[in-house]
């Protein structure tokens, strides 16, 4: 089942577990209610919020992704359950002991399934996309020559203008962005665990500060889904990460993506990557399933 991407944004109010739902209150008064079975991501992005130990265990439980976002919708804590698959302790294993050529020629694949979407993204939106062929064939194991940093210096200009710059913390669409990857990050974290992984052990991505290196890692190929998003907001005239923004941006897990297997939703694309990736694990050959092409159009965006 695809899980919901519920936010609270409201300052001062109380998250609680009532039976099977988690309820939403303010000042004692109840505003809101949702199954707890329909949650996939909680973001949590208020002020002065509270939350009750039976809530957070029942999420937990069930598997979903609780995100505590700081300024400008940055996350700056997660939850996760400690168990999140039958056989976590062998994939964690086989994870640990994964060897670096392995590691580098999955991390190929990423970066080439990464620079073929922005490519695809460019084209949905009728923008040059002449190169991306080329740099897509340069990627070599472990990207040793970075094609992923010299495809966004092409890819940046032409979405949002030769003057844009990503910075988290930055004005512009840069805010759109950030909240998009907040929801993107959360599905793919809570894949990673589901799938018996562990979130800190990437195969790229390592500084030990970043206890979600491989979630980073995994989620690079599905980041130009959100861009598509955020630059037909922008074109619609929406300035500020207004709840319709939001809506349109949490959206994207739930939306059609075409692939090998037919239409399929975009967080069940995540779900497969996820899986391929701990398998070629645990059989020490790269077998990534990495996205395809988005359907045209495939989020509505309120002008």
């Amino acid at each position: 089942m695809i899980g919901r991407v519920i936010e609270v944004a409201s300052d001062g109010r109380h998250l609680a577990r009532s039976r099977g739902f988690m309820t939403v209150s303010d000042d004692g008064v109840e505003q809101g209610r949702v199954p707890l079975d329909d949650i996939g991501v909680l973001l949590c992005n208020a002020r002065g919020l509270t939350y009750s130990n039976s809530l957070m265990t029942e999420l937990a439980k069930r598997g979903a992704a609780v995100v505590l976002c700081g300024p400008n919708y940055v996350p700056v804590a997660w939850l996760w359950p400690l168990e999140g698959h039958h056989v976590q302790a062998l994939r964690m294993r086989s994870q640990l002991e994964a060897s670096k050529p392995l590691c580098k020629r999955l991390w190929q694949a990423v970066v080439r399934a990464k620079i073929e979407q922005q490519k695809n993204v460019l084209e949905l939106l009728q923008l040059p996309s002449g190169g991306f062929d080329a740099l897509i064939r340069r990627v070599r194991s472990g990207d040793p020559d970075n094609v992923e940093a010299q495809a966004a210096r092409r890819y940046w200009p032409l979405l949002f203008g030769g003057d844009f710059r990503r910075n988290r913390y930055g004005a512009g669409p840069n805010p759109f962005l950030n909240y998009g990857y907040t929801v993107l990050r959360s599905a793919v974290a809570r894949a990673v665990v589901a799938t018996g992984l562990h979130p800190s052990i990437g195969i790229h991505h390592s500084n030990r500060a970043n206890s979600m290196c491989l979630v980073d890692d995994l989620m690079e190929p599905f980041r130009p889904m959100v861009d598509y998003v955020v630059v037909r907001l922008v074109n619609a005239g929406h300035s500020e990460v207004s709840p319709e923004a939001k809506r349109a941006l949490a959206q994207v897990l739930t939306s059609d993506v075409a692939t090998d297997r037919g239409i399929t939703p975009f967080q069940t694309c995540i779900e497969r990557a996820v899986q391929s990736i701990a398998k070629s694990f645990e059989s020490g050959e790269p077998a990534y399933v990495f996205p395809e092409r988005p359907l045209t159009g495939f989020v509505q965006v309120g002008d």
